[in-house]
């Protein structure tokens, strides 16, 4: 086996290993004594692998978003509308889409706490790289696609802003509603709450 290959090997078993403490326990317990002891190399080793714990963290965090995608990729919405102006049948389809995408949003978070926060709770030095952004501008368009039913008019830059401001709102209703010293309400409230907000929201964007 060539170095490449046992430095492979090693990523892989890292990233698996801080995947399952960060899933079981949260960020904060991740190690990185902790992990060497666990994947059984040296503790200088993990630095052959990862140039800090920073890279790993968001490899951890790779997988999160991917494992998001397939569950937003799954949520059932509707086809856009074909040639001509959207109908209002169009854009009520569309509302229900943003609303069933934000209620998946919440799920999610309540199936996969520990992970869906280490997306938040990790703050790096400096700014993240490209694949990383690459990916999390990727899932907006999910939010984008009924946006451009609402909003054929809209350049693609304001329906980008759209689209983060109406996850803004949904991650801060699933944030307060998940946080156990805060308010911790129940999954069917804060489902009403979703349905409240971004149905409103989305049906104020229609002309």
């Amino acid at each position: 086996m060539s170095t490449e290959e046992r430095r492979e090997q090693l990523r892989a078993a890292l990233t698996d290993a801080a995947e399952r403490t960060i899933a079981r326990e949260g960020l904060a317990a991740l190690k990185a004594r902790d992990l060497a002891r666990e994947v059984g190399c040296a503790l200088g080793a993990i630095y052959t692998a990862f140039p800090d714990l920073d890279a790993l963290i968001l490899t951890v965090n790779l997988r999160t978003l991917l494992l998001f995608d397939r569950t937003i990729a799954a949520v059932r919405t509707a086809p856009g509308p074909g040639e001509g102006a959207p109908s209002r049948a169009d854009r009520e389809a569309a509302v229900e889409d943003l609303v069933r995408l934000a209620v998946a949003y919440l799920r999610f978070a309540g199936e996969h706490p520990a992970r869906w926060r280490a997306l938040f709770q990790h703050r790096m030095t400096t700014a993240p790289p490209d694949w990383y952004l690459r990916e999390q501008v990727r899932l907006f368009r999910y939010i984008e696609a009924p946006l451009r039913v609402l909003r054929p008019d809209l350049p693609e830059a304001e329906r980008s802003l759209v689209a983060r401001t109406l996850f803004s709102a949904t991650h801060g209703i699933v944030s307060l509603g998940l946080d156990e010293k805060l308010m911790a309400l129940s999954e069917p409230v804060l489902r009403r709450q979703i349905e409240t907000v971004v149905g409103a929201l989305g049906r104020g964007l229609a002309p």
